[in-house]
């Protein structure tokens, strides 16, 4: 059974216990207050505000230029809509790597100043000492495994991650570094089904997955690649629900034809 009419507002603690009784747990990207307000009334149990509103949002070619203090603006905004999803905000490229201190600081602001619920970082053994400090602080974190959008200039391709043993034994290797030092959720971003099985089964936290087979705890896209407000991205992991883009262009033409032919405002839509 669902948990949507048991509980008013979905806690970490309750995506544990969505795992260890074998219910899915749904994520989509949020980066607005409409979008969140619909997104929250479907019952959808996790928004990430992803750092990936660099791309959709902004029209970046990566992740890596958006700040701080845009990624605290578009989470307050999707906070202000929700109810009951839990809310978790990427720390951006550049607030948390080689400095712990600083990664907890800005984890603080995005808690302090957007009303988040948790905080999302990419990364393994590496930022070890960073989710640590943050944990320390009260703070939940979401890790973020094998496809890391941030480190797209060392991978040079967005490919499938960990095909090879050594980068797969590394994967495993890292999950279990993050669930030791705390963190509540692990995001598995495209990697062989066969080893998000693998790492799902070995872990008593919560995975969800992006690209990572049907085995993972959850499952999450980002919201405007399925709702086909991306033209022409249509990546293999991904399902798309509906075609907004030709939905809404075709609803521009219209408004187009209307004004210029002085169909639009009729007798109805005026005082």
């Amino acid at each position: 059974m669902s948990v949507h009419k048991e509980i008013k507002r979905i806690t970490t603690h309750i995506l544990q216990e969505m795992k260890q009784r074998g219910e899915k747990i749904s994520m989509l990207t949020a980066y607005d207050y409409s979008m969140a307000t619909i997104l929250d009334d479907a019952g959808l149990d996790v928004l990430l505000v992803g750092d990936s509103a660099s791309n959709v949002m902004a029209g970046h070619e990566t992740t890596l230029p958006i700040t701080l203090d845009q990624m605290i603006y578009h989470a307050a905004s999707v906070i202000r809509a929700v109810k009951r999803a839990f809310v978790v905000v990427d720390l951006p490229f550049g607030s948390y790597q080689g400095n712990s201190k600083e990664a907890l600081n800005s984890a603080i602001r995005i808690m302090k100043e957007s009303g988040a619920h948790g905080v999302k970082l990419e990364g393994g053994e590496e930022i070890i000492e960073s989710v640590q400090r943050i944990i320390t602080a009260g703070i939940p974190v979401m890790g973020h495994l094998g496809l890391t959008p941030q480190s797209i200039y060392k991978f040079g391709t967005y490919t499938v991650r960990a095909k090879e043993e050594e980068e797969a034994n590394k994967l495993k290797t890292d999950v279990l570094a993050l669930q030791a030092a705390g963190c509540f959720a692990i995001v598995l971003e495209k990697i062989p089904a066969a080893l998000g099985k693998e790492v799902t089964e070995s872990l008593h936290i919560p995975t969800i997955g992006i690209g990572a087979g049907p085995d993972c705890d959850g499952q999450v896209l980002v919201v405007n690649d399925m709702i086909g407000l991306t033209k022409g991205f249509k990546p293999r992991f991904l399902r798309q629900y509906i075609n907004l883009y030709d939905e809404i262009l075709g609803a521009a033409q219209s408004y187009i034809r209307d004004v210029k032919g002085n169909d639009f405002p009729n007798e109805k839509e005026q005082y």
